[in-house]
């Protein structure tokens, strides 16, 4: 019998930036799908099937001078997952226009109100990669537009394309806790024409969208850009987000190899969210 427990890391970080953001990415590489930032560092999780006792033995940072990093580890069931994020997740706030937010929080007066319930999946809007994506698609003209949301998580970024008329979308992740979760949260902001699927790029042979969207790390986006490239429409827009600052020359050399001009980004705690579109 398969066993869905999940490993649990409880990290305090001393100075908190940016080692946390850092902390986060590695953790991603190898393996970790899920974090909380708290007001001292993060909760990191992991499927226990995939876990293993030395999987740090390769985080970079944990042995960095420049930063004091402690964790304790536990074991939970998938099922309490709800109490965790319950404790840690408050309403985020993107703009005047929208908020994410539980659904036992207030309902705001806003245009743009997201009910999730993120369990075991990222994109809550707390992590600067979300919010910065939410910042593109509420200054972009979504009317209209097909749209895809790649490495959706919770499906935030796909409700609020669709809250802003765009259609048809559809929300692809490979995680099958984070496709279930999308459906779920698809479902609560009655936004049942945002398709929701379970796999990654190559379930894309074929399609054209207006929009592509993908917050995903950095070597995903290297891969897949290419496919981007290819499924999307006359004056496509490419959103890409998941990488450093740093970084974003290497992205947008092959988004250059591929008839993708870079247009602006948005930058937050070394984080960045860039704006393409393919040429005619």
């Amino acid at each position: 019998m398969q066993n869905n427990n999940y490993i649990e890391y409880t990290f305090t970080v001393n100075p908190l930036q940016p080692a946390t953001d850092i902390l986060i990415a590695q953790l991603g590489e190898v393996g970790f799908e899920s974090f909380v930032e708290t007001e001292v560092g993060a909760l990191a999780y992991i499927k226990k099937e995939d876990w293993s006792e030395d999987m740090l033995s390769s985080i970079q940072i944990l042995s960095n001078p420049k930063f004091d990093i402690d964790y304790e580890v536990v074991e939970i069931e998938q099922e309490n997952w709800n109490a965790t994020w319950e404790q840690n997740f408050n309403p985020i706030q993107v703009g005047d226009a929208c908020v994410v937010r539980a659904p036992f929080h207030e309902k705001p007066e806003v245009t743009y109100d997201i009910v999730i319930e993120p369990k075991m999946s990222f994109g809550t809007g707390h992590h600067e990669t979300t919010y910065m994506m939410m910042q593109h698609i509420l200054n972009h003209d979504f009317t209209g537009k097909s749209v895809l949301d790649m490495g959706s998580g919770t499906g935030v970024l796909a409700i609020l394309a669709a809250m802003k008329g765009a259609a048809p979308v559809e929300a692809i992740d490979i995680d099958n806790w984070c496709y279930l979760n999308a459906m779920e949260n698809v479902e609560r902001n009655h936004h049942p024409e945002i398709k929701v699927y379970e796999g990654d790029a190559t379930l894309l042979e074929g399609k054209k969208y207006d929009i592509i969207i993908a917050n995903i790390n950095r070597n995903i986006l290297l891969d897949d850009i290419p496919t981007y490239a290819k499924c999307l429409n006359k004056n496509g827009v490419l959103f890409l987000s998941g990488f450093y600052t740093e970084d974003m020359s290497t992205i947008s050399e092959r988004c250059s190899r591929f008839n993708l001009e870079y247009e602006s980004n948005i930058e937050n705690n070394n984080w960045v969210a860039v704006k393409y579109r393919i040429l005619p």
